[in-house]
C-alpha cells in the first residue's frame, strides 16, 4: 500500500473504502492480489452494466486490437464507428421512435453534460439552466453548477453561476407537486427568474441518495417546459443502458426529451465513451465547436456494438433486470420491516437501503466490505447504502451478494 500513500494525490477516494489492493475481475466478482473474493455490488459507478471481462465483449475488442485497426481516431470517419451507429439506430433509436443526432463530447458523462448545456445556451440564447435538490451531473466547472452536492461543489473553487436550483419530486414529502413552484416563477413577471434554456434532471438520482421521480412528475415537468419553450435534458449517465429496466430511464414516464446524456455503460466493458444525444432541429453545432481529443476511442465502439448487440437485440434483458430488481426489493424491504429507523427505495437494480442513522450506512458498508461484497453509500448525508450489480449477474452470485448484505445489516442495527 506504501506507493499509493506516499505518491497518489490525496483526492483519493474509493480506495480509502475499500483499503484492498484488487487483481483479477469477472462478471460480478472481484479478487484481490491475495486472492479474496468480492461481490460487486458497485459495478464501477453503473459503467459495468455488463459485468467485468464480459467474455461475449471481450473476445471482440481482443480480435479488433490484434489486427491493427484504428484506436484514436479523433471525429474521423471510422469503420468502428460506423458500426455502431449503425446499431445503435437500429436496436435504440429507431424502436423506440427518436429521431436524435449522435454527438460524441468527449469520453466520460461530465462532457456528455457540457455538451448538452453549451448547445442549450446556443440553441435559445438564453444562459440560465434549472437544475434539481440533489442532482449530480458531474465534477467539471457547468456540470457542477447544476449538482446539489455542496462538499462537491465546494472544491470547484469560483462562483457557480448561470444555475437555479428548484425542488426534486417529492422535495416536500408529498406535501405539493414540487414543480408548481416553477411554474410559479415562470408566470410571475416579479419573480426575478430569468427564463431557463433548459432544465436537466436525473429521472432516478443515484449520487443524490436512489431518489426516483414519479412518471407523473416527470411527465408535468416536460409539459410545462414545452408550453414555456424550455429544453428537457435528461442526464442517463448513471441510470441509462438498462440499469432501471428500460435501456433510457424516461422510457416509462412516456417522454422524449429534446437532449439525452450517456456514458458509463454506454462502452460496455468499462471503456471510457459518451452520447450526447440531440433532437434533430437542435444540432446547430458549427463544425469544431465543441470537440474533444478522445472523443473517438474505437476500442469502446467496438465493445459497445457488441454489448448492443448481444443485449438490446430483445428484450430480454430488460425483463432479468426488472425481475432481479424486485428481488433486490424484496430483501431491502424485509430489513426494513425488520429493523428501525429503515426505509428502502429505487427501480430496476438501482436499490438504496436508506438509514435514518446516518452513521449506520456507511458501518453497513465496511462491514459488509469485511465480509466480501462492494457496497457504495451515497445522499446528501450519506445516509443510503447503494446497491448496483452488474445486470447480467448471475442468480447465485446475486443471492450470495444479498446474503452477506443482509448479515452486515444485521450486525449493525443490532448492535
Amino acid at each position: 500500500m506504501n506507493i499509493f500513500e506516499t505518491l497518489e494525490s490525496e483526492v483519493r477516494g474509493y480506495c480509502r473504502s475499500w483499503p484492498e489492493v484488487f487483481d483479477r475481475a469477472t462478471d460480478a466478482t472481484l479478487y484481490s492480489e491475495s486472492g479474496k473474493k468480492y461481490v460487486d455490488f458497485f459495478a464501477g459507478a453503473g459503467s459495468l452494466n455488463y459485468g467485468h471481462n464480459n467474455k461475449l465483449l471481450k473476445q471482440q475488442l481482443i480480435d479488433y486490437i490484434s489486427s491493427d485497426r484504428i484506436t484514436h481516431g479523433l471525429d474521423m470517419h471510422t469503420v468502428a464507428k460506423r458500426e455502431f451507429l449503425e446499431t445503435f439506430q437500429e436496436l435504440i433509436l429507431k424502436p423506440r421512435e427518436l429521431d436524435y443526432k449522435v454527438q460524441f463530447p468527449g469520453p466520460t458523462g461530465t462532457n456528455a453534460v457540457e455538451s448538452a448545456l453549451k448547445l442549450a445556451r446556443k440553441v435559445t440564447g438564453r444562459e440560465a439552466i434549472v437544475s434539481f435538490t440533489n442532482g449530480f451531473h458531474g465534477m467539471t466547472l457547468g456540470s457542477l453548477a447544476v449538482s446539489g452536492d455542496a462538499k462537491k461543489r465546494a472544491g470547484a473553487g469560483v462562483p457557480l453561476v448561470h444555475s437555479t436550483p428548484m425542488p426534486y419530486d417529492n422535495f416536500f414529502g408529498g406535501q405539493v407537486e414540487d414543480f408548481i413552484f416553477l411554474e410559479k416563477l415562470l408566470t410571475d413577471g416579479g419573480s426575478g427568474l430569468n427564463k431557463p434554456a433548459a432544465v436537466i434532471l436525473e429521472t432516478l438520482q443515484g449520487e443524490g441518495g436512489i431518489k426516483p421521480a414519479r412518471y407523473e412528475w416527470i411527465k408535468g415537468l416536460t409539459e410545462l417546459c414545452k408550453k414555456h419553450n424550455i429544453l428537457v435534458i435528461v442526464d442517463d449517465v448513471q441510470m441509462g443502458c438498462g440499469r432501471t429496466g428500460p435501456f433510457f430511464s424516461f422510457e416509462p414516464a412516456g417522454i422524449t426529451p429534446d437532449i439525452v446524456c450517456l456514458s458509463k455503460s454506454i462502452g460496455g466493458y468499462g471503456l471510457p465513451m459518451a452520447l450526447t444525444l440531440i433532437r434533430r432541429d437542435l444540432d446547430v453545432w458549427s463544425p469544431g465547436e465543441h470537440n474533444g481529443t478522445f472523443r473517438g476511442n474505437n476500442p469502446a465502439f467496438v465493445t459497445a456494438t457488441a454489448a448492443l448487440r448481444n443485449y438490446w437485440s430483445d428484450d430480454t434483458l430488460q425483463k432479468d433486470v426488472e425481475r432481479k430488481g424486485e428481488r433486490v426489493g424484496a430483501v431491502l424491504s424485509g430489513l426494513a420491516e425488520a429493523g428501525t429507523g429503515l426505509t428502502t427505495r429505487g427501480r430496476g437494480l438501482a436499490r438504496g437501503l436508506v438509514f435514518e442513522e446516518h452513521s449506520l450506512a456507511q458501518k453497513v458498508a465496511s462491514t459488509a466490505f469485511e465480509a466480501g461484497l462492494l457496497v457504495e453509500t451515497c445522499g446528501p448525508n450519506d445516509e443510503v447504502v447503494k446497491l448496483m450489480p452488474p445486470l447480467t449477474i448471475s442468480d447465485a452470485d446475486l443471492e450470495e451478494g444479498l446474503k452477506i448484505f443482509s448479515g452486515a445489516v444485521t450486525q449493525c442495527t443490532r448492535n
